[in-house]
């Protein structure tokens, strides 16, 4: 195929590394405070060592990446989707049992100490799969009806089933939304009819309707019980939609995060001030550091520069003028905004907790690295920037 490249400029957006470095450091200092508050932890020095090499690794991702430009990224595409997929099919046979009776999900490897969730790094091989297919189809398609629509739709289709199958069988609902999300994104930006789209988004309106009238409702509960619902799945939705009922038990970690954020006030406590406990803070639940540190401010502050990210993003997209890039630039955005929404809304109580990790804050190797990879990518489309005929 052929696309629009711009003879070499090799320029590092410094826009959309400076929020990325700012979110570094706000994560390691609230992890600091997340595990040096914990009763539990032990190895606080360990575990601050263990995620700066992350970063560490993260960084050199991200300059390993940027190096790439979209010439190779389309030719590895179809090789990375086939790797991340083998990668998680064997997770079913070799994922750590100990970890999925503890987490209710079997989505992690352990080899010794070292532990690795194989579907973050598949939200990357994902992107770059929808954003192949897309372009792809749009070439061979310059002439677009419902019947090419169609077609799209069911590639599309097919690239996503096998992640959703494997993402069911691990029992990964909350990885699975971010996979959502990302469809979803590329999905509106692929030019397919508005003819079949304003459908297709009241149609996804009225399920999201019948899944929470399911999940609030007993009779729903026992229906969605015969599809392999568990218990301690509803108990999630009861502590999201009445944090205070059961405090003391089930919906303890979310009533004490309502309070850490709400404790912070306007200005916050001040660096290391911790007076309300949060069970596994450092991980999903590392906004209420922020929240209870830095009070408002300080979390309008953090959401600024996730603002900042996102924008700068958006203007790499813009400026390359690459069809591929720009779908790319759309699944990371997609990935990255979903992220912090459903972070952020079930640490203030908006949204249910999934587990969901917010980017670059949250302790985890696995879901920094995959992030950091998306950065990586957006940063190619700036480095590698061209304007000649190239055949990918």
């Amino acid at each position: 195929m052929e696309r629009l490249e711009r003879s070499t400029t090799k320029q590092i957006d410094y826009g959309v590394l400076l929020p990325v470095f700012i979110l570094s450091v706000i994560g390691m200092l609230s992890l600091y405070v997340a595990l040096s508050n914990d009763p539990a932890q032990k190895n606080v020095v360990t575990n601050l060592l263990s995620q700066g090499l992350w970063y560490v690794v993260g960084s050199v991702m991200i300059f390993i990446v940027m190096q790439f430009n979209s010439k190779a990224i389309w030719k590895l595409t179809p090789a990375v989707y086939t790797l991340g997929l083998g990668v998680m099919t064997a997770l079913l046979f070799f994922g750590d049992k100990d970890m999925a009776t503890l987490t209710g999900s079997l989505n992690w490897f352990r080899v010794g100490q070292f532990t690795f969730q194989p579907s973050e790094l598949m939200k990357i091989a994902y992107i770059l799969m929808l954003a192949y297919v897309v372009t792809h189809h749009n070439i061979a398609y310059r002439e677009r009806d419902l019947r090419s629509d169609g077609r799209l739709i069911l590639k599309m289709g097919l690239v996503t089933l096998p992640i959703i199958v494997l993402l069911l069988l691990q029992k990964d609902l909350g990885t699975m939304l971010v996979f959502i999300a990302i469809l979803g994104g590329v999905f509106l930006m692929s030019g397919i009819s508005w003819k079949i789209i304003i459908p297709t988004v009241i149609a996804f309106a009225l399920l999201c309707a019948g899944l929470i009238f399911l999940v609030t409702t007993d009779s729903g509960r026992e229906f969605l019980k015969i599809f392999g619902a568990k218990e301690y799945q509803f108990r999630r939705i009861d502590a999201w939609i009445d944090p205070f009922s059961d405090a003391t038990s089930s919906s303890y970690q979310q009533a004490n995060a309502l309070l850490s954020i709400a404790s912070g006030g306007i200005f916050g406590k001040g660096f290391n001030v911790v007076e309300v406990n949060v069970p596994v803070r450092e991980s999903d639940m590392i906004f209420t550091v922020i929240g209870e540190n830095f009070g408002f401010v300080g979390s309008c502050f953090v959401i600024f520069l996730y603002f900042i990210l996102i924008y700068r993003m958006i203007r790499v997209c813009f400026d390359t003028n690459n069809e591929f890039h720009s779908y790319i630039a759309t699944g990371i955005i997609m990935m990255i905004l979903f992220h912090v929404f459903e972070n952020i809304g079930a640490n203030i109580g908006l949204l249910p907790l999934t587990g969901i990790p917010l980017p670059f804050i949250s302790q985890g190797g696995s879901s920094l690295i995959g992030n950091m990879l998306g950065i990586g990518l957006i940063l190619s489309m700036r480095y590698n920037h061209s304007v000649k005929e190239i055949d990918y």
